[in-house]
């Protein structure tokens, strides 16, 4: 293992992202959270175990570390996908569309993020990072497609996690099940999100 220079003062938080970008490498690298280990992370870095748990208490707290740095992006991908669209509806397809690409792009990392059960009251890092962001931006849009009488007036926050859990499943199937016949550019997953959101408008 090639030892890593001694950081200077004050250098902590470089190494910590030193820590997740090594972890985020062999995450995606070996495929799996299983075979990530924090021996293996540490010789990566150049350090030894010790001073990762110095960053973080353990393995799983790192791998939330990871989850939560790359869904940190997707409030970005959701604008991007989003920008110039005035149709309500069609903005909320494409935001949609983009959360089920974004899952597909970063199958391991996604993954990884759900298959951990985080107990009420105490969210995870990735967490606090979706619910404030890319959940505020999805319920902004909700908002005007009730306020453009798309869908009946009721909880915002209600109907977010009834699409959420829509555009999730079709993520979630897709990954694991690629073989399966599910159409040019998500074709079917567009069909499918927009016949929910028009029934949930006539409900």
């Amino acid at each position: 293992m090639a030892v890593r220079p001694r950081s200077p003062r004050g250098s902590g938080d470089q190494l910590a992202d030193e820590i997740i970008d090594a972890t985020t490498e062999l995450l995606i690298g070996l495929g799996s959270a299983d075979a990530v280990s924090i021996r293996a992370v540490a010789q990566r870095v150049g350090v030894t175990p010790p001073s990762i748990y110095r960053h973080f208490d353990d393995k799983e707290e790192l791998l939330d570390a990871v989850c939560a740095h790359y869904f940190e992006r997707f409030a970005d991908v959701m604008d991007a996908a989003s920008a110039g669209i005035d149709d309500v509806l069609e903005r909320a397809l494409a935001q949609g569309l983009a959360y089920i690409r974004f899952a597909i792009d970063n199958d391991v990392v996604y993954r990884t993020a759900f298959s951990r059960i985080t107990e009420p009251g105490k969210p995870s890092k990735t967490d606090e990072v979706m619910l404030s962001s890319a959940f505020v931006k999805f319920r902004g849009t909700v908002v005007d497609m009730m306020a453009h009488d798309l869908l009946p007036q009721s909880d915002p926050i209600e109907t977010v996690l009834k699409l959420w859990s829509v555009a999730h499943g079709f993520a979630s199937v897709m990954i694991s099940k690629p073989g399966l016949p599910w159409g040019d550019d998500l074709a079917l997953a567009e069909q499918t999100l927009r016949a929910v959101a028009e029934g949930l408008g006539r409900s």
